[in-house]
């Protein structure tokens, strides 16, 4: 469906990958898709508009925690509400699991994905410097509590 917040497989990798090189210069590897969709070592939700994948979501959940590991949506579909949606789903389905944490990183610069987690309610909790290896900018580690 359209619009709709779904569970992504294999069969979606070769759009993954088309939307992850679009999206970032350093973009994960055919094999680093296939942990999640394929060996289910982490969730990858989607959103397709036209048929096409136009944002996704790729986050573990390991004992009581959440980590978000990649989180994309495309260029022209941005400040659209996408992203809120995805977080949103992938919320619900950690709380439906017993997750009580979450975390995760962004580059210093990404001013839109910042806004986006303190909209939701994260904290930031440290720095990393240095820590891209595309651009070498600092990763700013966020925290949020389920409550």
């Amino acid at each position: 469906m359209e619009n709709e917040v779904v569970h992504l497989g294999k069969a979606d990798l070769d759009e993954l990958i088309e939307l992850e090189k679009l999206c970032f210069a350093y973009s994960w590897t055919r094999d680093q898709f296939l942990l999640g969709l394929e060996r289910g070592a982490y969730v990858v939700l989607g959103v397709r508009q036209n048929e096409k994948i136009v944002g996704y979501i790729a986050f573990s959940m390991i004992e009581d925690e959440m980590e978000i590991l990649n989180f994309a949506v495309h260029p022209n579909c941005r400040r659209g509400g996408l992203g809120s949606r995805l977080l949103k789903r992938a919320f619900e389905i950690c709380r439906a699991g017993g997750i009580t944490k979450s975390f995760l990183d962004v580059k210093v610069s990404n001013k839109p994905a910042i806004d986006l987690y303190k909209k939701f309610g994260y904290s930031q909790i440290g720095v990393r410097k240095k820590y891209y290896p595309d651009t070498k900018e600092d990763a700013l580690l966020f925290r949020y509590d389920f409550r």
